[in-house]
């Protein structure tokens, strides 16, 4: 079956206290589900250092990141002020709100950091957002420190019917049901992405897939 073409969602990330509530409750279940990527992160060896998260909405990933790893630092960089509000509440939660930063701007656009800036750059669940994957990966480039690494992971648009069926099922809140499907529609397929990040600066890559999506994976290289 030939699937449809992709259809963007939106470039400014989730507004509104309601939306923000229910996206903080979603991403709690996942996160206490196990389903975040937090130790797939440290797996591929992001674990020192000042690392930047792009999109992490209530923040769990990147809290669960800290509360893992030793003498480590965050910065988030969040397009939504309203999600900044809540991912800080978290943080204070977390007992970890020396270790981290909040940064409201949008990851399509010039990142607001210096160059060679952080050990480490990681994303989940925002990339279909992303209103120009190469603009943003040229960036990751450019702020990651030679050597570092990055690690974004996505949904993808061809995820079997079935399991389409069973995370819908595991969603409660409606705003979050077809806040999934837009964002399936906006997904990416495997060939799509490596596409766009061979015309970026990001040479040294990999591109996986599972049953629910996509993983880029790699090391800032120079020369």
């Amino acid at each position: 079956m030939k699937l449809k073409e992709r259809i963007p969602e939106t470039f400014t990330g989730i507004t509104g206290e309601p939306e923000v509530i229910d996206f903080d409750g979603f991403q709690k279940m996942m996160r206490d589900k196990g389903l975040i990527e937090t130790d797939d992160i440290i797996k591929f060896g992001i674990i020192a250092g000042t690392a930047l998260e792009i999109g992490p909405g209530p923040g769990y990933l990147g809290l669960e990141w800290l509360k893992k790893t030793e003498q480590t630092n965050l910065h988030w960089l969040e397009i939504s002020e309203d999600m900044k509000k809540i991912e800080m509440k978290n943080a204070k939660e977390y007992k970890l709100t020396h270790r981290v930063t909040s940064t409201v701007s949008d990851a399509t656009k010039k990142f607001p950091f210096e160059n060679n800036r952080f050990d480490a750059v990681f994303s989940a669940g925002s990339l279909h957002e992303w209103a120009d994957p190469v603009q943003t990966f040229n960036e990751i480039y450019r702020v990651l420190k030679p050597n570092g690494k990055f690690f974004i992971g996505d949904l993808k648009r061809n995820i079997n019917p079935l399991l389409i069926f069973i995370m819908k099922r595991m969603v409660k809140q409606k705003s979050m049901k077809q806040g999934l499907i837009t964002s399936l529609h906006a997904a990416y397929l495997k060939h799509e992405i490596i596409e766009r990040l061979q015309q970026s600066g990001l040479r040294d890559f990999m591109v996986t897939e599972n049953l629910f999506g996509l993983c880029i994976k790699g090391i800032k290289k120079t020369g």
